[in-house]
Protein backbone atom coordinates (compact mmCIF):
# COMPACT_ATOMS: atom_id res chain seq x y z
CA UNK A 1 0.00 0.00 0.00
CA UNK A 2 1.54 3.37 -0.66
CA UNK A 3 1.85 6.38 2.04
CA UNK A 4 -0.05 8.62 2.20
CA UNK A 5 2.04 12.16 2.07
CA UNK A 6 1.17 16.01 1.93
CA UNK A 7 1.50 17.35 -1.55
CA UNK A 8 4.81 18.99 -2.46
CA UNK A 9 3.80 23.26 -2.99
CA UNK A 10 3.31 23.79 -6.35
CA UNK A 11 4.33 27.20 -8.64
CA UNK A 12 1.37 29.72 -8.71
CA UNK A 13 1.08 31.07 -12.56
CA UNK A 14 -1.89 33.48 -13.58
CA UNK A 15 -1.89 34.48 -17.23
CA UNK A 16 -3.61 37.25 -17.82
CA UNK A 17 -5.85 38.21 -20.74
CA UNK A 18 -6.74 42.65 -20.71
CA UNK A 19 -7.81 44.90 -22.77
CA UNK A 20 -7.03 47.73 -20.19
CA UNK A 21 -3.23 48.20 -20.40
CA UNK A 22 -3.56 51.10 -17.99
CA UNK A 23 -4.65 48.94 -15.49
CA UNK A 24 -1.60 46.76 -15.33
CA UNK A 25 0.07 48.43 -12.12
CA UNK A 26 -3.57 48.23 -9.89
CA UNK A 27 -3.71 44.85 -10.98
CA UNK A 28 -0.50 43.29 -9.93
CA UNK A 29 -0.52 45.27 -6.84
CA UNK A 30 -4.37 43.45 -5.93
CA UNK A 31 -2.41 40.15 -7.19
CA UNK A 32 0.59 40.19 -4.53
CA UNK A 33 -2.02 41.08 -2.05
CA UNK A 34 -4.15 38.21 -2.56
CA UNK A 35 -0.58 35.82 -3.11
CA UNK A 36 2.10 37.49 -2.53
CA UNK A 37 4.88 38.82 -4.09
CA UNK A 38 5.57 38.40 -8.04
CA UNK A 39 8.61 37.18 -8.84
CA UNK A 40 8.08 36.71 -12.65
CA UNK A 41 6.25 38.99 -14.75
CA UNK A 42 6.53 37.91 -18.43
CA UNK A 43 6.11 41.02 -21.31
CA UNK A 44 3.05 41.90 -22.65
CA UNK A 45 1.84 39.71 -25.68
CA UNK A 46 -1.03 40.15 -28.82
CA UNK A 47 -3.73 37.54 -28.02
CA UNK A 48 -4.75 36.63 -31.56
CA UNK A 49 -5.07 32.71 -31.75
CA UNK A 50 -8.67 32.86 -31.10
CA UNK A 51 -11.64 35.75 -31.47
CA UNK A 52 -13.16 33.68 -28.25
CA UNK A 53 -13.02 36.35 -25.96
CA UNK A 54 -13.84 39.48 -28.41
CA UNK A 55 -17.48 40.04 -27.73
CA UNK A 56 -17.03 40.17 -24.27
CA UNK A 57 -13.28 42.22 -23.70
CA UNK A 58 -13.45 43.54 -27.37
CA UNK A 59 -10.00 44.02 -29.69
CA UNK A 60 -6.72 44.50 -28.64
CA UNK A 61 -6.44 41.83 -26.02
CA UNK A 62 -3.45 41.17 -24.62
CA UNK A 63 -1.47 38.30 -22.22
CA UNK A 64 1.39 38.29 -19.52
CA UNK A 65 2.05 35.73 -17.22
CA UNK A 66 3.10 36.67 -13.84
CA UNK A 67 4.52 33.83 -10.83
CA UNK A 68 4.63 33.86 -7.74
CA UNK A 69 6.98 33.72 -5.19
CA UNK A 70 5.56 31.47 -2.39
CA UNK A 71 4.60 28.13 -3.79
CA UNK A 72 1.39 26.45 -2.81
CA UNK A 73 -0.70 23.37 -2.01
CA UNK A 74 -2.15 22.36 -5.30
CA UNK A 75 -5.58 21.07 -3.56
CA UNK A 76 -5.97 24.85 -3.11
CA UNK A 77 -6.20 25.32 -6.98
CA UNK A 78 -10.40 25.67 -6.66
CA UNK A 79 -9.85 28.60 -4.23
CA UNK A 80 -7.35 30.40 -6.00
CA UNK A 81 -9.93 29.83 -9.16
CA UNK A 82 -12.62 31.05 -6.84
CA UNK A 83 -10.74 34.19 -5.64
CA UNK A 84 -9.45 35.13 -9.03
CA UNK A 85 -12.75 35.43 -10.46
CA UNK A 86 -13.62 38.01 -7.89
CA UNK A 87 -10.69 40.28 -9.01
CA UNK A 88 -12.27 39.71 -12.39
CA UNK A 89 -15.16 41.91 -11.54
CA UNK A 90 -13.53 44.69 -9.71
CA UNK A 91 -12.61 45.20 -13.88
CA UNK A 92 -15.90 44.67 -15.32
CA UNK A 93 -17.41 47.34 -17.72
CA UNK A 94 -20.87 47.26 -17.23
CA UNK A 95 -21.51 43.38 -17.75
CA UNK A 96 -18.45 43.17 -19.46
CA UNK A 97 -14.98 41.75 -18.17
CA UNK A 98 -12.15 43.58 -19.57
CA UNK A 99 -9.74 41.28 -17.33
CA UNK A 100 -9.77 37.80 -17.44
CA UNK A 101 -7.49 35.62 -14.87
CA UNK A 102 -6.29 32.06 -15.93
CA UNK A 103 -5.05 30.68 -12.33
CA UNK A 104 -2.40 27.16 -13.06
CA UNK A 105 0.26 25.34 -11.11
CA UNK A 106 3.77 24.70 -12.28
CA UNK A 107 5.60 21.71 -11.27
CA UNK A 108 8.39 19.94 -12.04
CA UNK A 109 6.49 17.40 -14.55
CA UNK A 110 3.39 19.45 -15.61
CA UNK A 111 1.45 22.55 -15.91
CA UNK A 112 -2.31 22.27 -14.78
CA UNK A 113 -4.96 25.67 -15.54
CA UNK A 114 -7.93 25.83 -13.22
CA UNK A 115 -11.34 26.69 -15.34
CA UNK A 116 -14.75 26.34 -14.60
CA UNK A 117 -16.06 25.01 -17.66
CA UNK A 118 -16.57 21.27 -17.66
CA UNK A 119 -15.27 18.55 -20.74
CA UNK A 120 -14.44 14.62 -20.22
CA UNK A 121 -10.68 15.64 -19.26
CA UNK A 122 -10.85 18.06 -16.56
CA UNK A 123 -11.21 16.64 -13.45
CA UNK A 124 -13.76 17.95 -10.64
CA UNK A 125 -11.86 20.03 -7.38
CA UNK A 126 -14.59 21.92 -5.44
CA UNK A 127 -17.64 24.43 -6.13
CA UNK A 128 -17.43 24.02 -9.77
CA UNK A 129 -14.00 24.46 -10.63
CA UNK A 130 -12.19 22.18 -12.56
CA UNK A 131 -8.47 21.15 -13.44
CA UNK A 132 -7.28 20.15 -16.65
CA UNK A 133 -3.27 19.05 -17.29
CA UNK A 134 -2.94 21.01 -19.91
CA UNK A 135 1.15 20.50 -20.64
CA UNK A 136 3.32 17.70 -20.02
CA UNK A 137 7.01 18.57 -19.00
CA UNK A 138 8.86 15.76 -21.20
CA UNK A 139 12.14 14.98 -22.44
CA UNK A 140 13.53 19.20 -21.32
CA UNK A 141 10.26 20.38 -22.90
CA UNK A 142 6.46 21.06 -22.03
CA UNK A 143 4.07 18.85 -24.82
CA UNK A 144 1.00 19.73 -25.39
CA UNK A 145 -2.02 17.57 -25.14
CA UNK A 146 -4.67 16.91 -27.45
CA UNK A 147 -7.07 19.56 -25.60
CA UNK A 148 -4.24 21.82 -25.00
CA UNK A 149 -5.56 25.68 -25.89
CA UNK A 150 -3.25 27.16 -29.28
CA UNK A 151 -1.80 29.63 -26.94
CA UNK A 152 -0.21 27.31 -24.89
CA UNK A 153 1.16 24.95 -27.69
CA UNK A 154 3.39 28.12 -28.61
CA UNK A 155 6.66 28.24 -28.11
CA UNK A 156 6.49 31.69 -26.77
CA UNK A 157 3.92 30.60 -24.14
CA UNK A 158 6.03 27.26 -23.73
CA UNK A 159 9.29 29.04 -22.78
CA UNK A 160 7.99 31.71 -20.63
CA UNK A 161 6.97 28.78 -18.88
CA UNK A 162 10.19 27.08 -19.26
CA UNK A 163 11.45 30.35 -17.70
CA UNK A 164 9.33 30.22 -14.66
CA UNK A 165 10.26 26.00 -14.07
CA UNK A 166 13.36 27.03 -13.86
CA UNK A 167 12.65 29.46 -10.82
CA UNK A 168 10.61 26.65 -9.23
CA UNK A 169 13.43 24.24 -9.22
CA UNK A 170 15.87 26.56 -7.65
CA UNK A 171 13.24 27.87 -5.16
CA UNK A 172 12.84 23.75 -4.32
CA UNK A 173 16.43 23.47 -4.54
CA UNK A 174 16.47 25.79 -1.73
CA UNK A 175 13.57 24.51 0.18
CA UNK A 176 15.20 21.47 0.71
CA UNK A 177 18.79 23.39 1.37
CA UNK A 178 16.70 25.38 4.56
CA UNK A 179 15.21 21.90 5.52
CA UNK A 180 18.44 20.14 5.82
CA UNK A 181 20.19 22.81 7.49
Amino acid sequence: MGEIKDFSKEKLVIGVLSTLPDSREELMRLLEDEFGNIDYQSPLMDFDFTNYYVPEMGNGIQRCFYAFETCVDPSLLYDIKIRTNRMEQRFFTGDKRKINLDPGLLSLDRFILATTKNNGHRIPLQKGIYAEVTLLFVNKKFEPLPWTYADFRSQEYQDILLEIRALYKKKLKKMKQEHLS
